[in-house]
């Protein structure tokens, strides 16, 4: 099993405390928002091992009574069908899984706000899907000279023009689908207008990443940037911090930017600020969490390769450009990384070049590493992921699994009936052959109940892999990193 690097139990207790502090601090109300994943916070869990991906939203659930949520998405993002890596979604889509999911644990989910409105028409159709799913939706506008031009900003003709999002708890989550939503430019728009109201109103950052109290090249930092290339977000030494308290913290630029417009809007409500620096702002307490750094560092470099290929995969599918594969070999070559610290990337490699066919190799979490080659029944990592159950399941690697009376019926299902020229199989169709063996082969059965000990394991594909076999993959819990070839030279891709 993989190394425990994180203390998931004392990091929530300590970021519980640390919460309710800074609502004591404000009073009345509090503005919250929470950077990154309130839940299935995945690159969070690979970074830190240790760490759950739903940690945050059960916390925030034992608030429930006094918290809501505003869920924060970028038009901008709606009109160009960005997706959510992880889950294989897009940010509209997810919005709707958010919800969903906030309501399964007892949270109230008050408004959404599409941010950078500027009447796109996909933004238009879909504020109109939410408010027949009769949901509260509000407008945010972009804003000439922001984050800089900070007299015209706070003012009626800035965060003026924006519409004031009705809340009715002391609480108020603002959450996003993904990074560069503007849940910060949300927060300070609200703020704005609760002045304008008389409403005493507070504003606090509940960030992971960066690690403000590691250091700025830690391979946990260094990942983060790597996640969020597409933004082309740094990290930075926080200026303001040095110069107030004499200590070096970390922030990233936007926040940095941005943090004089805050200093702006509590001097407004206020008279002065109770921040001196974007640290201050924030309330999160992972760095205290870290229980074996050596464990971290690794598991960080590791998730620094794979945004690597993810960049490139995505580049070769024309939805990223070479800035982004740039910055992140910038970043290996700071963690002093190469793609060959990869393990399953040369296993995959060798047995491409071995059989001439596309090749897939995975690491079990115990280290064990296994590959699968492309033949007339199986795709690759079809034929990887049996081997892989079958070593877990300690049988002989010549076992067959499936019978060929199974397989006959599936392969003439799909060629003859749904049109695929393709008669091997998926990872899907096999999972679902292999469970139909199970119900009268023992062997089979044994290997099914493995499934679950494929949590964790990394799989390389010598080539792009279809978005059935990615889905497959991610739903087991497995880590996927694709050479950017296809595996066919035809132009359109399933």
């Amino acid at each position: 099993m993989k190394k425990i690097g994180f203390d998931n139990d004392k990091y929530l207790k300590m970021q519980s405390e640390k919460i309710k502090e800074r609502i004591d601090f404000f009073g009345g109300k509090l503005y919250l928002e929470f950077g990154g994943k309130l839940f299935d916070d995945y690159h969070a869990s690979r970074v830190l091992p240790g760490f759950k991906p739903d940690s945050k939203i059960k916390m925030l659930s034992q608030l429930k009574d006094e918290a809501e949520i505003v869920i924060v998405i970028s038009a901008a993002d709606i009109e160009k069908n960005k997706m959510r890596a992880d889950l294989g979604i897009t940010y509209d889509v997810d919005v709707l899984r958010l919800i969903d999911a906030f309501r399964g644990y007892g949270l109230f989910v008050g408004s959404v706000c599409l941010t950078h409105f500027a009447s796109q028409p996909s933004a238009v159709a879909y504020q109109k899907k939410l408010e027949s799913l009769g949901l509260k939706v509000y407008r945010h506008y972009p804003i000439a000279g922001y984050p800089s031009n900070i007299p015209f900003i706070v003012s009626d003709e800035g965060y003026g023009k924006n519409e004031y999002i009705e809340t009715s708890r002391s609480l108020v989550v603002i959450t996003a689908p993904g990074p560069g939503s503007g849940k910060m430019a949300t927060c300070l728009s609200q703020l704005y207008h609760e002045y304008k109201r008389g409403i005493k109103a507070g504003y606090a950052k509940y960030e992971t990443f960066p690690i403000w109290n590691i250091p700025l090249k830690h391979p946990v930092n260094l990942a983060y940037e790597a996640a969020t290339a597409d933004l082309q977000d740094v990290n930075m030494i926080d200026p303001f911090h040095l110069e107030a308290y004499g200590e070096t913290t970390v922030n990233y630029n936007r926040d940095v930017e941005v943090f004089p417009v805050l200093n702006a809007m509590f001097e407004k409500i206020m008279g002065e600020s109770p921040y001196k620096s974007p640290t201050d702002m924030g309330v999160n307490m992972a760095g205290f969490g870290i229980i074996d750094d050596d464990v971290v560092r690794e598991a960080s470099k590791q998730e620094i390769i794979r945004r690597y290929y993810s960049a490139l995969c995505q580049r070769r599918q024309g939805i990223a450009d070479e800035e982004e594969c740039f910055k992140i070999e910038l970043l290996m070559k700071q963690a002093e990384i190469s793609v060959d610290d990869r393990k399953v990337v040369s296993a995959a490699k060798v047995k491409a070049e071995a059989t001439g066919e596309p090749a897939a190799a995975i690491e079990l979490p115990d280290g064990r590493i296994l590959t699968g080659k492309t033949s007339e029944l199986l795709g690759a990592s079809s034929a990887m992921l049996l081997n892989a159950l079958k070593e877990l399941a300690g049988l002989d690697d010549r076992k067959e699994l499936i019978k060929a009376t199974t397989l006959g019926p599936i392969q003439d299902l799909k060629v003859n009936h749904l049109g695929n020229r393709n008669p091997r199989l998926h990872t899907d169709e096999v999972l679902i052959a292999l469970s139909i063996c199970a119900s009268e082969d023992e062997d089979a059965r044994k290997a099914m109940e493995q499934l679950q000990n494929l949590r964790g394991s990394e799989v390389h594909s010598s080539v792009i892999l279809s978005h059935v076999d990615k889905n497959v993959l991610r739903k087991l819990g497995i880590n996927l990193t694709c050479e950017p070839v296809y595996e066919t030279k035809s132009l359109y891709h399933k």
